[in-house]
């Protein structure tokens, strides 16, 4: 702060040689510039933190959904098994249905 503060004061200085104009530097402007700095810099400690927290929850969120897929791909697993099972007594039962209505449709060509 005290060297911005310096700075503007030679600008000043150099602003007076060359256009004839005062630029002044009061101790209340270097108050107001300090203000401004705390204010600036708690807007970005703000903004930070927020990034932080929407980081963390997302995060969490990631892991809550790792945890969810790995289940229901256990469950899908034994669904797939259950499935299988189904579907082989299906095509044991069809095949049972297949032989008895050839033996209906013989039934029925001899009638």
């Amino acid at each position: 702060m005290p060297y911005s503060f310096t700075v503007v004061n030679d600008l000043g200085q150099k602003l007076l040689e060359q256009e004839r104009r005062h630029a002044y530097t009061t101790p209340k402007s270097f108050l107001e510039l300090i203000s401004l700095f705390t204010n600036m810099l708690q807007q970005k400690r703000d903004a930070l933190e927020k990034n932080k927290e929407r980081y963390e929850t997302g995060l969490v969120k990631l892991k809550e959904t790792a945890e969810q897929v790995s289940v229901i791909e256990v469950e899908v697993k034994l669904k797939q098994v259950e499935a299988e099972a189904k579907k082989k007594e299906a095509d044991a039962f069809a095949e049972v249905v297949g032989r008895e209505k050839d033996k209906v449709e013989k039934e029925n060509s001899k009638a």
